[in-house]
């Protein structure tokens, strides 16, 4: 059963075998995060859950650059500088969108003062009643899908492959085999970092919004997750693309896209509305 969050739930340095299904804002998340398989250091990734006043919420996925220097780290700052944004007193004022931008601010500007090269995406999606907004920097992911599997929106990984894609060079076969597709072009804790700001989207009751780290993304194909996420219990969407992502990390068919790497997504629903019942 899902459980009501009073407080801001966080996902740090988790290895979790199944979903956690929470109620959050207008609607229920289920969230998941692991450590690449066989990994013996730590989850890069974070993910965090933000209520905010009534039927709004704050949905947070971050992705500390393996390979890097303390990837872990900034991703849990970034995290940090996002909460303390939201729940200061000018964003339960209506100013969260301008918290939000903050919020990705004081990440980088937290990041880059670590002094070590450390850097992270940060991916958000501002929930306000059934409004949805994307923010996004670096190749964390966005999608909003409906019960029929119409892509509503898509954010673009900020990566030269990602652009590639974005602009019809490369095809999304050829991109998620692609040698490069590693190299991310913007993220937070550089001096030339640029916050991504998508449309409102006005979300229905079987709508589903996906935010993701690239540990999704690098092992099945979009319309792959569409499939998985777009009907059926949200924990079953959640167990679907987490054991089919799952099976591509394994490595075991040549043909399929397989990345080993950390693993973390939130997915997001409305309340589906109550059935009619049929007169007697």
């Amino acid at each position: 059963m899902s459980r009501v969050l009073p407080e801001v739930t966080h996902f740090l340095d988790r290895d979790m075998t199944e979903a956690d299904l929470c109620a959050i804002g207008a609607g229920q998340a289920a969230v998941f995060s692991s450590r690449c398989p066989e990994k013996s250091t730590p989850n890069e990734d974070a993910a965090v859950l933000i209520p905010t006043n009534g039927d709004s919420a704050v949905l947070v996925v971050a992705d500390g650059l393996g390979g890097e220097q303390a990837g872990d780290q900034a991703a849990r700052l970034a995290i940090e500088c996002m909460i303390e944004s939201i729940q200061e007193p000018a964003a339960e004022e209506g100013l969260l969108r301008t918290a939000v931008l903050n919020g990705f601010e004081r990440a980088n500007e937290a990041v880059l003062g670590l002094g070590v090269g450390a850097a992270t995406t940060l991916a958000v999606v501002e929930i306000a009643g059934r409004v949805a907004r994307p923010y996004h920097v670096g190749d964390s992911m966005i999608l909003i899908v409906g019960q029929r599997g119409k892509i509503q929106l898509q954010t673009t990984a900020h990566s030269p492959v990602g652009f590639a894609v974005e602009s019809g060079m490369l095809d999304e076969k050829e991109a998620i085999h692609h040698e490069q597709r590693h190299i991310v072009s913007n993220v937070i804790g550089s001096a030339s970092m640029k916050i991504e700001i998508g449309p409102t989207i006005q979300l229905k009751p079987y709508d589903t919004v996906l935010i993701a780290s690239d540990g999704l993304f690098d092992n099945l194909h979009v319309r792959e997750i569409v499939d998985r996420i777009r009907k059926g219990r949200l924990d079953e969407a959640a167990r679907r693309l987490v054991d089919a992502t799952r099976r591509r990390m394994d490595g075991s068919n040549e043909a399929q896209p397989s990345k080993p790497d950390d693993l973390t997504f939130i997915l997001f629903r409305l309340p589906s509305p109550p059935k009619s019942r049929t007169p007697g």
